[in-house]
């Protein structure tokens, strides 16, 4: 089956690549903001699941990965700053303090409609930040449209004093290790694949 990758970023593009599989990218259009009421946990499932099946509309017979991912601090919803200001509010915030940041996952079959979905919880204790630090890394890497405004595969870890997850890739917005066992459940072996 063809493999889709439903995301526009170019460092989940980049991930999946790693895998060493042929896919498509395909970007969802739909809307992010949060229901009310609804916990971090229901947002990332459900904005994951929602961008899996909006791709399945333009591929019905697909694989079709689809990730979400949300900054939770002092038990507020942190998504993408979107510019600079905003990223100087949350890199602050940050500054010292335990980010938790939470990973959506689905694997969409769309022949089938089977959906399998994980999410990966990842702490990150930030350094203490100044504001110069914070500026001169803004301006220098420009994440404003990463959760959390950082790019950990780069300069931004730089920002941290430590990471705990079961899946480095996870911060970088794809848990690569579950998506390997999800696309064995539908029969593709990343390594027989080779």
């Amino acid at each position: 089956m063809k493999i889709v990758l439903g995301s526009s970023s170019p460092f989940r593009k980049a991930l999946l690549e790693n895998l060493c599989i042929e896919f498509t990218c395909c970007s969802p259009d739909i809307d992010e903001s949060e229901m009310p009421d609804e916990t971090p946990e229901q947002l990332v499932e459900r904005l994951s699941i929602a961008k899996a099946k909006e791709v399945a509309k333009q591929f019905p017979k697909a694989l079709i990965i689809s990730s979400d991912q949300v900054a939770v601090h002092r038990n507020s919803v942190l998504g993408k700053p979107h510019d600079h200001e905003n990223a100087v509010k949350q890199l602050t915030a940050f500054s010292g303090e335990s980010v938790q940041f939470l990973t959506g996952l689905c694997l969409y079959n769309s022949q089938t409609q089977n959906i399998q979905y994980i999410q990966d919880n990842t702490s990150v204790q930030f350094r203490h930040l100044t504001q110069s630090q914070i500026n001169k890394y803004l301006y220098k890497d420009t994440p404003y449209q990463c959760a959390g405004s950082f790019r950990s595969e780069g300069l931004g870890a730089a920002l941290f004093d430590s990471i705990e997850s079961k899946d480095p890739n996870a911060l970088i917005g794809l848990p690569i290790m579950k998506l390997v066992e999800m696309l064995a459940t539908e029969g593709v072996d990343i390594l027989e694949s080779l």
